[in-house]
């Protein structure tokens, strides 16, 4: 097939797409991008008011939490009592509590932890890097997984390979990343012994800059792949039901009856324009990658801030619970606003 026919083809479907890229209110819909801005600033003030809420809504107080710790440090009587409940401001009513809270917020202050007597913000900062790593590369690896084997899946509908896979995935889909946590540390941690039991580093070792690296590796490994079992599931049914949603479009037609070879078609137009949905659906499965995330950091005691939010949550450690929420809250708005906007801008009805 010559260069010149593929570019006939590409000319073809733009000018069969011209009818839809011409609708008269494209205009309208590009330049309303504030209102995903508008509506996502809405969810993050209402988020941020459940954020202080929903701690409070637990039984039991930080205060008295703290002095059933049994720690040495604490001389439990009432006048200690109130002077810490004074001093993380707890003794005052609800609606001035929540308007610290919001102050701290517009000035970067996340208070102070009622348990380890530290600023959150330093305790989040020192553990989100490996939040995000983990995340991170669990995102890519499931991307990476779900789109190929969706686009090879969808291609071949109906064949044995198709039937496997999708047997595969959605039997994966349906596993808690909790399950496949226990069951990946038993197996390759305690079993096996191929992956570290736990930690994002090997304790007091002193390595180079390569080793360093090849030992965060070492340890992300299993974690990473856990999440990523779940996400690629995503992926891969959204691939798929994209691609067969195009396996009998005209352009398709046309470019078999033109003479382009199957790989051609099947990566360089059929995955292309099926791809589009799964741009508007993959940071919203985000908030999936949170949920996973907390849990995997808790089984493999990994130090993000999702373990840390969970050893905070018995001892009702208000500020640290709040920080973490926090950011994941960050993390997932901006991720699906991104999305949004990037969705409007692909979209060929808004670029016209």
């Amino acid at each position: 097939m010559t260069t010149g026919s593929a570019e006939q083809l590409d000319t073809e479907r733009v000018d069969a797409g011209a009818g839809d890229s011409r609708e008269p209110d494209a205009s309208r819909r590009r330049q309303e991008w504030w209102v995903p801005v508008v509506t996502y600033s809405v969810t993050l003030f209402a988020l941020v008011t459940l954020n202080f809420l929903l701690p409070r809504l637990m039984p039991g107080d930080p205060i008295d939490s703290l002095f059933a710790s049994g720690s040495p440090n604490y001389v439990y009587d009432e006048q200690t009592r109130a002077a810490l409940a004074a001093y993380y401001g707890l003794d005052q009513p609800l609606l001035s509590q929540y308007g610290t809270y919001l102050q701290g917020l517009l000035t970067g202050d996340l208070g102070y932890s009622i348990a380890g007597n530290e600023p959150v913000g330093a305790l989040i900062a020192g553990q989100l890097p490996w939040t995000l790593l983990l995340m991170g590369t669990a995102t890519a690896l499931s991307t990476a997984v779900g789109i190929l084997a969706g686009v090879h899946g969808g291609w071949r509908r109906g064949r044995p390979v198709d039937r496997n896979m999708l047997v595969a995935f959605i039997f994966l889909l349906t596993m808690p990343a909790f399950l496949l946590a226990v069951l990946a540390v038993f197996v390759f941690a305690v079993t096996l012994g191929w992956v570290p039991l736990s930690g994002a580093q090997t304790p007091f070792a002193s390595f180079g800059p390569v080793a360093t690296v090849a030992d965060i590796s070492y340890h992300l490994l299993m974690p990473a792949i856990v999440l990523a079992i779940g996400l690629s599931s995503y992926q891969y049914l959204l691939t798929r039901a994209g691609v067969v949603g195009e396996l009998g479009a005209d352009y398709l037609v046309l470019g078999r009856a033109k003479g382009l070879t199957e790989r051609r078609l099947k990566y360089r137009y059929g995955a292309r324009n099926a791809l589009l949905p799964v741009v508007s659906q993959a940071a919203m499965q985000l908030g999936t990658a949170v949920t996973g995330a907390v849990l995997v950091e808790r089984v493999f005691a990994y130090p993000g801030i999702g373990n840390t939010m969970v050893e905070a949550i018995p001892s009702l450690d208000y500020p640290v619970v709040q920080g973490c929420f926090l950011m994941f809250t960050v993390l997932v708005l901006s991720a699906n606003l991104v999305a949004d906007l990037l969705y409007r801008w692909l979209d060929p009805r808004t670029t016209a």
